[in-house]
C-alpha cells in the first residue's frame, strides 16, 4: 500500500479527516492513554472464555498508546507484542510498559499494519481495537486478521453497530455495519462469535466528552502557536464531538471475542 493510501488510513482510524494532521495528533491526544477500546472489557472478556498460560501469545494491532497490552500484560501475565505507526505513541507505550512493570511482557513497536499482518503468524489472540479501516473493508479486514492467529485462535475486535438511521451518522468517513451484517460478515471470514460486550452508553458519551474537551484544550493551544491551522484543528475537534454524539445515538459500541474455525 502506497504511503499516502497508509497514512489515510492511519488518519481516518483516529477520525482525522485530513492527513494534514498528523504531524499534531500527538500533541491533540497527548492527555488520552486509552484510545478507543476498554481495556477492561478486553480483560474480562479473555478471563471468561479463554485458558491462558504465561506463554500465551498476543499480538495487539493499531496499539495506540499500549493501554490494553499493558492491561493484559499486567493482569493475565500474558506476553504480547504491539504495534502502531505513530512513533510518539509507540514510546508512549514504552514508557507506561516500565511505570505499570511489565516491559519484560510488552514488546512495542512501530510498523504498517497492512505490512505486519503479511508476516506475523501463529498468536493465540489476535487484538483489533477501534482501529477502522486500516486493513480494508471489514471481510478483508476479517480475512488479514484470520492469518495472524492460530487454527482456532482467537481475535478481539472492537467497533461498532448501527441501530439507527445510516443517514443521520455525523461523523461520515466510515460507513458502519449493523449487527446482522457483522455476523453474516464474521460468519464469511470463518469465525464464530465466542462473545459480545457492548459498551455502557452513558459512561461512554461522559468518558468521551471528558475526552474531547482535553482534545479541544489542546487544539486551542495549537491554534495559538499555528493561527493559519486553526480551522484543521478545530475540525478534528468536531469530528470527534461528531463520533461522540453518533455512538449515544445510532451506534452501540461493542468489543466481540471471535474464534477461528
Amino acid at each position: 500500500m502506497k504511503e499516502q493510501d497508509v497514512n489515510e488510513k492511519l488518519a481516518s482510524s483516529l477520525t482525522a479527516e485530513t492527513t494534514d494532521l498528523l504531524p499534531y495528533l500527538g500533541y491533540l491526544l497527548q492527555d488520552l492513554w486509552e484510545l478507543g477500546s476498554v481495556p477492561s472489557i478486553m480483560q474480562a472478556l479473555i478471563e471468561e472464555n479463554i485458558r491462558t498460560t504465561p506463554q500465551t501469545k498476543v499480538i495487539d494491532l493499531g496499539c495506540g498508546k499500549g493501554a490494553v497490552a499493558i492491561t493484559l500484560a499486567e493482569a493475565l501475565n500474558l506476553q504480547i507484542k504491539g504495534i502502531d505507526l505513530l512513533p510518539e505513541f509507540v514510546k508512549d507505550a514504552k514508557e507506561k510498559s516500565a511505570e505499570y512493570q511489565v516491559a519484560d511482557r510488552c514488546e512495542f513497536a512501530v510498523g504498517d499494519l497492512n505490512e505486519v499482518v503479511k508476516n506475523e503468524r501463529d498468536y493465540d489472540i489476535a487484538v483489533f481495537g477501534a482501529v477502522g479501516d486500516v486493513l480494508g473493508e471489514p471481510l478483508v479486514m476479517l480475512q488479514q486478521l484470520r492469518k495472524v492467529i492460530k487454527d482456532q485462535g482467537f481475535l478481539l475486535i472492537d467497533d461498532g453497530y448501527l441501530v439507527g438511521n445510516a443517514e443521520n451518522i455525523r461523523y461520515q468517513n466510515y460507513e458502519y455495519l449493523t449487527l446482522v451484517q457483522w455476523k453474516e460478515t464474521f460468519r464469511q471470514a470463518g469465525f464464530k462469535v465466542i462473545a459480545m460486550q457492548v459498551v455502557d452508553t452513558d459512561n461512554e458519551k461522559e468518558m468521551n466528552d471528558r475526552n474531547n474537551q482535553s482534545i479541544r484544550k489542546r487544539a486551542e493551544e495549537l491554534s495559538g502557536k499555528f493561527p493559519e491551522k486553526r480551522k484543521l484543528f478545530m475540525s478534528y475537534v468536531q469530528s470527534q464531538e461528531n463520533e461522540t454524539e453518533d455512538i449515544a445515538t445510532d451506534v452501540v459500541g461493542a468489543t466481540w471475542l471471535l474464534q477461528a474455525e
